[in-house]
């Protein structure tokens, strides 16, 4: 989808087929009749062998609220395995079509949010820093982001609000993942590395329950284990070990805002050794213990 400048005639992606894969509960302009920026629901169907996603302008956030699913993305190179789960969010690179395969089940639903690439180019002028490197950003937002969740849950829910709203939003969307996600830069994009960053931190999220070294990862994309680290880190601004890390930990808040599950049972299925070792690095991560998490 792409936004014009003046913000009217909003449509879903010409030529793209949508109710072939999912049912759209909400649409902001025309519900709400936002111009600034398009927030929709979906229900997603639970298996799909061939999703083509042509390439657009614009920012494409994906917020998954409910269902679990296994997912195969290609974008012309190898395919990237990846999970859906609630609280995940993911970000679409602009004008980068791909290619999505995946198995669920029956209750996948999501807020997506597209914030106009006028918008996205306003704020980036403002920053007066060169081209965002939208690959860099997607795997920075892949790493987790609870503000990013609740303002796109926000959204999801602001039906009545009206077009001030929208365009406040989008501009503090834009703001945050360039300020918190982005990374400026000029030149062209070492795009064969990006998609080895992306490729990792996959391998990192499916294996997240499971003792994985740097080596494993390293031989996973096929690069040197001081070069993953080197490339990793320029990408997400964290070595692939403290990023894996914090992957737990969300998932560890995850399970400890939606189940009643005991720490001991907790530790095994976030990749943590013993219910200490996940204290320990909750505590690291967030700066409070796991029980003042869940009561809070």
């Amino acid at each position: 989808m792409v936004f014009d400048s003046a913000r009217f005639d909003l449509r879903p992606y010409a030529g793209f087929e949508t109710d072939r894969f999912v049912h759209r509960t909400f649409c902001s302009w025309e519900h709400a009749g936002w111009r600034s920026l398009l927030v929709q629901r979906f229900e997603h169907v639970p298996v799909v062998e061939e999703l083509a996603l042509p390439a657009a302008a614009d920012l494409h956030l994906v917020l998954p609220v409910s269902g679990r699913a296994e997912l195969e993305t290609r974008d012309g190179g190898r395919a990237v395995r990846d999970r859906w789960l609630p609280g995940r969010v993911q970000l679409g690179v602009p004008h980068q079509a791909t290619v999505r395969r995946y198995r669920g089940d029956a209750d996948m639903r999501s807020v997506q949010v597209h914030l106009p690439r006028d918008t996205v180019d306003s704020v980036v002028a403002r920053f007066d820093a060169g081209v965002p490197d939208f690959e860099a950003m997607a795997a920075s937002v892949a790493t987790g982001d609870p503000l990013l969740e609740e303002a796109i849950r926000a959204l999801g829910s602001a039906g009545a609000a009206d077009d001030l709203y929208a365009e406040t939003a989008a501009a503090f969307l834009a703001t945050h993942l360039l300020s918190r996600h982005g990374r400026l830069r000029t030149g062209r994009p070492p795009a064969r590395e990006d998609a080895r960053v992306r490729a990792a931190v996959a391998f990192l999220r499916e294996r997240l329950a499971e003792p994985v070294t740097l080596a494993d990862v390293a031989g996973e994309v096929c690069l040197s284990v001081y070069h993953l680290v080197r490339v990793f880190r320029a990408a997400t601004g964290q070595t692939p070990h403290r990023f894996l890390t914090g992957l737990r930990v969300e998932e560890a808040k995850r399970l400890l805002r939606g189940t009643d599950l005991a720490l001991d049972r907790i530790a095994p299925r976030c990749g943590f050794t013993s219910p200490g070792a996940l204290s320990a690095a909750f505590v690291r991560h967030t700066g409070i213990r796991p029980s003042v998490y869940r009561n809070s």
